[in-house]
């Protein structure tokens, strides 16, 4: 099978089970901001030579592969979703994330006094890039959420969550770089 299906020339693709939308359609922008989300974060983690954090940020990929299965599927095909052995987003997945930041967090020094300006090193540039992606994915998901009833709310706050993750590990990689520079 070709990646090449031409079933997109006109403006349209297929949500989950076929149903076809235009690409303008607000999952479909939502998923494309996951999407670049997803790559930012592969970015990083190819530049990160720590094994913490390229578990981290691989746990974090993996996550948003459900998250996006969740926002290609139209609310019509949910049940089926759920009944071929998809998961939604969970809060389980919030709290693992959220541990993760409080348990770093216990390092003040993470903390500047002054505003970040991203680029200390490639990694965290890297990382503020992916943090700031998964904002503006964040304020797209939000746009569902005002035309959806039953909206899975674990995709926002995850979402949220995981920006503040990837800002924690920012200034957690720029404080080792700079302990063994100085």
């Amino acid at each position: 099978m070709s990646i090449v299906t031409k079933t997109g020339d006109k403006g349209e693709t297929s949500l989950m089970y076929g149903r076809r939308v235009p690409k303008a359609d607000p999952h479909i922008d939502a998923c494309g901001c996951i999407d670049e989300l997803t790559a930012a974060l592969g970015l990083a983690r190819s530049l990160s030579s720590e094994k913490f954090l390229s578990e981290e940020i691989l746990a974090a990929q993996k996550d948003l592969i459900v998250v996006m299965g969740e926002l290609a599927t139209a609310v019509e095909d949910r049940e089926r979703y759920l009944k071929n052995g998809f998961h939604p987003t969970t809060a389980a997945m919030v709290d693992r994330i959220t541990a993760v930041i409080v348990d770093l967090e216990k390092d003040e020094s993470l903390y500047p006094k002054d505003w970040v300006i991203p680029g200390v090193t490639v990694v965290s540039a890297a990382l503020d890039f992916a943090r700031a992606t998964c904002r503006r994915a964040e304020r797209h998901v939000v746009r569902l959420i005002t035309n959806e009833k039953d909206f899975n709310l674990e995709i926002l706050r995850y979402l949220n969550r995981l920006s503040d993750l990837c800002w924690v590990l920012a200034r957690y990689t720029e404080k080792n770089v700079k302990s063994e520079t100085g």
